[in-house]
């Protein structure tokens, strides 16, 4: 099929041209290309965001190990513009990590029509400090362990695409170098210092979770692990922008802090797409008011925020079109290793993607080429 007369997203910006999709993926895409195919009137179009960082949503966390759910969970992602995810973990025993897995490999494994994909996992925990657990149960923490991690991947036929650790823990260097062997090592929930970061990038890390939350603030004598990260310019960073999680100025200098290294994500949990009230995330309970959802202490959780929309505060924050859509697009995809398949409107990839009006918000949405 082919799909003339629309505004294509590039890294370069929008050009006006067509392109064409057979057997679900991007052949081609062409500037200046009018004639044949489905007229999009001067649409805007972008591949479908990619969130390598989601709990939840629906009333339903991966975390809960119901299958159905999951795929409830994957049905309001594609429905909102987010076309592919990495489903992502808590601070649980390995036996409740274990049975959540599995769900991902049945879903992989028989993936639903209209529904986002499923192209990986992101366990975060239980290799997290104490000091900065944040919504993590402290209960279940631990030490790096290699075996347990490499058992739990074994288990899901290899579907992990992020762990995170905080570096400061004891054998997190070896952790790091042997888990980086098999997917992205992320540095998150810690409490370690400037040369504490460092060892672990030089270990193999490349990511860095969630920037800002549940780590130390960059100060200029005590610079941290986002100073650490910032000057290494092969670590991505996270980015929660629900409008809750950072102030509008912090997104602006995350920006100018990773250039072309941002990614967008939501850290949505089981509240996002629902209403007001009590839910729970890792074992404890949440409580959700307007869109501020945190734990009975006051601890900010998990955003209730989908990515598309985190896309789009992020322009009403000031961050340039073609960077905010990069960071919800390209870059999460190229952080998890998922490039070749998701993350951009060109040929070979999956064709994922939305029809946008001119202030980005959907009309809408093809998965694999089909319109859901």
């Amino acid at each position: 099929m082919r799909y003339c007369n629309a505004r294509i997203f590039t890294e370069n910006g929008f050009i006006l041209g067509s392109f064409e999709v057979e057997n679900g993926r991007f052949v081609s895409a062409t500037p200046n290309g009018h004639g044949g195919g489905i007229d999009l009137h001067g649409a805007k179009v972008i591949p479908g965001l990619v969130d390598v960082h989601t709990h939840g949503n629906s009333g339903h966390d991966f975390s809960d190990g119901d299958e159905a759910g999951l795929r409830k969970m994957a049905a309001y992602e594609g429905s909102v513009g987010v076309t592919s995810f990495l489903p992502t973990s808590m601070t649980l025993p390995y036996d409740v990590l274990e049975k959540a897995f599995a769900t991902a490999r049945k879903v992989v494994d028989s993936p639903d029509q209209g529904s986002a994909r499923v192209l990986g996992i992101d366990m975060e925990g239980p290799f997290c400090s104490l000091a900065k657990k944040g919504a993590q149960n402290p209960a279940y923490l631990k030490d790096p362990d290699i075996q347990a991690v490499r058992k739990l991947n074994e288990s899901c036929g290899g579907l992990l695409k992020i762990v995170v650790v905080a570096p400061e823990l004891p054998g997190s260097e070896d952790f790091i170098r042997e888990i980086g062997r098999d997917c992205v090592v992320s540095i998150a929930h810690t409490d370690c210092n400037y040369d504490q970061a460092k060892a672990g990038i030089e270990a193999g890390c490349s990511h860095l979770t969630h920037l800002y939350n549940a780590m130390a603030s960059l100060h200029h004598r005590d610079p941290g692990p986002i100073a650490a990260c910032a000057e290494s310019e092969n670590v991505m960073a996270e980015l929660i922008c629900d409008g809750i999680h950072i102030h509008p100025a912090a997104v602006r200098a995350a920006f100018k802090l990773f250039p072309g290294r941002i990614c967008l994500i939501s850290d949505s949990m089981r509240a996002c797409g629902m209403p007001e009230g009590e839910s729970d995330l890792g074992g404890q309970k949440v409580f959700l008011k307007g869109r501020k959802a945190t734990l009975a202490d006051g601890t900010i959780a998990g955003s209730a925020t989908n990515l598309y929309d985190c896309m789009l505060t992020a322009l009403s924050f000031g961050i340039p079109e073609t960077e905010a859509i990069l960071a919800a697009t390209r870059n999460p995809a190229r952080s998890a290793g998922l490039a070749d398949q998701v993350g951009a409107i060109a040929p070979g990839l999956y064709a994922d993607f939305v029809v946008c009006n001119d202030d980005l918000t959907v009309k809408e949405v093809y998965i694999g080429g089909e319109k859901i």
